[in-house]
């Protein structure tokens, strides 16, 4: 069994609708560019307040993501 080293990433994802749709929006823009994601922990949650309702959700993540030999060479 090979020995595993992860990189962890922060993001803050941003939602109107909730909580898990900001972080799966940070996860899928994120997707676009970024290889190899195994987890996330979430470790901010915020909101904006508007006419004495929640406006939006802004949720800060760790992405962790293992390192591959090509990114040694």
């Amino acid at each position: 069994m090979s020995n595993h080293i992860y990189k962890k990433i922060e993001l803050t994802g941003s939602s109107t609708i909730g909580i898990q749709d900001a972080i799966e929006n940070a996860i899928a823009r994120a997707a676009k560019t970024i290889h190899n994601m195994h987890w996330f922990e979430v470790t901010e949650t915020r909101g904006h307040i508007d006419q004495d309702k929640v406006a939006h959700w802004q949720v800060t993540i760790k992405i962790g993501l293992s390192l591959n030999d090509e990114l040694h060479k």
